[in-house]
């Protein structure tokens, strides 16, 4: 990262933030406890720059070995978010956390009110990116963060995933059948992730070990009625 005044970077312990988003410009905004450490770091520095570094950690949500997918880390400066600014984090943050949080922030920030709010947005100006996933590792670019679109299944994932592997594991140990002269028979077949393009699904306990195996859509699916049509195209072909 680049030189830049900034007090001495701060362990915050390992408190999560109630909510996280991202602005337009690529920052990262995070609803705290204005008891965490966060919050009172980022209270003393003032006008200061706070140097921090967010780890995120991604995990499957079905039980199979090795259930963390990747790990990414965004590294850059930390400051409340303040003025005029407040409503359209708070806005943007809305839509993915219950509106009571909010209120209490707000309420706690109007006067009379006195004391360390109950709730603090932070904002993290992002400087550099790394990420380790099942793609494999490598940096990003801020501006490839700001310019992302949310993957339309993020939403679905995790219930897809679960009903996947609890209503038709069969199906999916049928399309070990896709991958040619990889030996997958008789292994458990379990879904990994899923996302616009694609499946992946984790295969254990056979000869060959422990694979991941990828198998991409037909083309690529908006919504769920999309992936259906995409599901059944999969299992057709496997079942031939």
């Amino acid at each position: 990262m680049g030189a830049r005044d900034s007090h001495e970077a701060e362990e915050f312990g390992t408190g999560l933030p109630v909510a996280r988003t991202v602005t337009p410009d690529g920052d990262v905004i995070l609803l705290v406890s204005g008891e965490s450490a966060a919050a009172r770091a980022a209270a003393h520095a003032q006008d200061d720059d706070l140097t921090a570094v967010i780890e995120i950690t991604d995990v499957a949500p079905v039980s199979v070995p090795h259930r963390i997918r990747g790990r990414a880390w965004l590294a850059g400066w930390l400051t409340p978010v303040r003025g005029d600014d407040r409503a359209a984090c708070a806005a943007l943050l809305a839509e993915r956390q219950p509106v009571g949080e909010l209120l209490g922030m707000r309420e706690s920030l109007d006067p009379p009110h006195a004391g360390r709010p109950a709730w603090m947005m932070l904002r993290l100006e992002v400087g550099e990116i790394s990420v380790d996933d099942l793609w494999g590792a490598e940096h990003v670019d801020p501006e490839d963060l700001a310019a992302a679109e949310p993957d339309p299944m993020v939403a679905h994932e995790s219930e897809l995933l679960q009903h996947l592997h609890s209503a038709h594991g069969d199906r999916l140990g049928e399309l070990g059948g896709l991958l040619g002269a990889r030996e997958a028979s008789g292994m458990s077949a379990v879904p990994l992730s899923l996302d616009r393009l694609g499946l992946r699904v984790r295969f254990t306990g056979g000869p060959a070990g422990s694979f991941d195996a990828r198998f991409d859509f037909p083309e690529p699916v908006a919504d769920i009625c999309g992936l259906r049509r995409a599901m059944h195209s999969l299992f057709s072909a496997a079942s031939y």
